[in-house]
C-alpha cells in the first residue's frame, strides 16, 4: 500500500478486512534489528525481538510477559496453538512453549472434564510432581559434575521443567472449580480433528476456539502460528497444491507469485473471520473485538530472498484499551529518500528507517494490556500513532 493516514487502499490481499476498517491499523517499515537478515529464526524471534546467533539466548515473549499479569485470573495463563506445530511463544527462561496443532485436543483441555473426576486427576497431577522433583533432583546432582557449555544446556533443559511444574501447580489450584458449560451444538463443530487439506475450515475452528477462551475467560493471551515461513501449507481447497515455501521463492514466476497472492488474500480472509467472530460476541457494553487486541503478520517480508525488514502487520481491537484505529501507518515513508515500493526489493532486506523498531509495537501492546514496562527488548519508544 502506498497511500498513508485516513484515506489509504487496502490492497487485494488485505481486502478481506475492508468491513473492519474501523478496527484495523495496518503497519509498515518496522523491522526486527536483532534478527535482520537471519530468516530462519523469524518465528522464534517474532514475539521477543532477542539476538538469535549460535551464543544468544532467546528471551520472553510478549504474549508471556502478558500472560504473567492477565493469567493470575484465568484457569490457563495462555495458550499456543499451530497448524505444524511451530512454536512462538518463549517464557521467561528462554525456552520455547509447546503449541498444540489439534483443534479436538484444544478444546477437550479447555472445556471438558477430565474422566475419572477431581480425585482421579489430583492423583495424577500429584505423581507429576513426584516425577518432576526428581527430575530435577538428578538435574541438579548431575550440574555439579559438567562444564559450563553443557551446564547451559542443562539449564535450558530446567527451565522447561520449571514450566511443567508451574503449569502442574496449576491446573492443581483450579480443580474444585468446574469448567464452563458449552452449547452441544458447539462442542460438536469444535471438538473434532480438521485436516490442514481442509485449511479454512482448520484455520476457522481453531479462532472459534479462540474466540470462545476469551468468551469463557479460561485465558487472556493465546498465540497462533498459522503457518510457518519454511513448511506453510498448501491450500487444495482453492486449488493451490504447492506449499508456501515453494511459492514464496518464485525467482518472478508470474503462476507461482500469483498462486502465493491468493495464498496470502486466503489466509487473510480468515483472520477477518476472527474479527468477524470477535464482533459478534458481546463483551461488557461493547463486542470482544473491543477488550480484545489481535496482532497478525509475518516475519518474513519478501520471501523470494529471504527479506526480514518491512514486515507485514495488522494490529486490530482493543478500543476499550485505547487504542485508535483507522488509518495506515508506513514507517518507510517518514524518510526524505524513501522513494516507494515499485519493484526494488531492497526495501525488504535493509531497514529505510532504523529507528522503527518492531520491539516498539510489542511494548506498546504490552502498555496496552496494563503491563507496567517502559521497555521491552530493543525498543526505543512506542508506536504513538496508535
Amino acid at each position: 500500500m502506498e497511500k498513508t493516514g485516513k484515506d489509504y487502499e487496502l490492497s487485494w490481499i488485505l481486502k478481506p478486512l475492508e468491513k473492519h476498517r474501523g478496527s484495523i491499523t495496518p503497519i509498515s517499515g518496522l523491522y526486527h534489528p536483532n534478527s535482520f537478515g537471519i530468516a530462519h529464526s523469524a518465528t522464534q524471534t517474532w514475539l521477543t525481538g532477542a539476538k538469535h546467533g549460535p551464543t544468544d539466548r532467546n528471551t520472553i515473549s510478549v504474549d508471556q510477559l502478558i500472560a504473567g499479569v492477565t493469567g493470575l485470573k484465568t484457569r490457563f495463563p495462555s495458550l499456543e496453538l499451530s497448524n505444524q506445530g511451530h512454536r512462538l511463544a518463549v517464557s521467561a527462561d528462554g525456552i520455547q512453549l509447546p503449541a498444540e496443532k489439534n483443534p479436538a485436543v484444544v478444546f477437550k483441555r479447555f472445556f471438558m472434564e477430565p474422566a475419572g473426576g477431581v480425585k482421579k486427576q489430583r492423583r495424577r497431577l500429584n505423581r507429576k510432581e513426584i516425577m518432576l522433583d526428581l527430575v530435577l533432583g538428578d538435574a541438579k546432582s548431575l550440574a555439579k559434575k559438567l562444564g559450563q557449555e553443557d551446564r547451559g544446556r542443562l539449564d535450558q533443559y530446567l527451565g522447561a521443567v520449571r514450566e511443567v511444574e508451574k503449569r502442574t501447580k496449576r491446573a492443581e489450584a483450579w480443580l474444585e472449580t468446574p469448567r464452563p458449560r458449552i452449547d452441544s451444538g458447539i462442542a460438536g463443530r469444535l471438538n473434532r480433528n480438521i485436516p490442514l487439506e481442509q485449511l479454512g475450515e482448520y484455520l476457522r475452528t481453531m479462532y472459534d476456539i479462540i474466540v470462545l477462551a476469551f468468551q469463557t475467560d479460561m485465558t487472556r493471551a493465546v498465540t497462533f502460528n498459522t503457518g510457518n515461513e519454511g513448511t506453510g501449507p498448501a491450500v487444495p481447497e482453492i486449488g493451490i497444491k504447492r506449499d508456501r515455501h515453494s511459492l514464496s521463492h518464485h525467482n518472478g514466476n508470474k503462476e507461482a507469485l500469483e498462486q502465493l497472492t491468493r495464498s496470502d488474500e486466503f489466509n487473510v480472509r480468515q483472520f477477518a473471520y476472527f474479527l468477524d467472530r470477535l464482533s459478534e460476541v458481546r463483551d461488557g457494553d461493547g463486542t470482544l473485538i473491543d477488550t480484545t487486541l489481535a496482532l497478525y503478520g509475518s516475519g518474513l517480508s519478501y520471501g523470494n530472498s529471504h527479506g526480514t525488514t518491512s514486515l507485514p502487520l495488522v494490529l486490530a481491537g482493543g478500543a476499550s484499551l485505547g487504542l485508535k484505529h483507522g488509518k495506515h501507518i508506513d514507517y518507510n515513508q517518514q524518510v526524505k529518500k524513501f522513494k516507494g515500493y515499485g519493484q526494488d526489493v531492497g526495501v525488504y532486506h535493509s531497514p529505510v528507517n532504523t529507528k522503527a523498531h518492531f520491539s516498539n509495537l510489542l511494548l506498546t501492546i504490552a502498555q496496552k494490556m496494563g503491563i507496567e514496562t517502559k521497555s521491552f527488548a530493543d525498543s526505543n519508544g512506542v508506536i504513538s500513532e496508535v
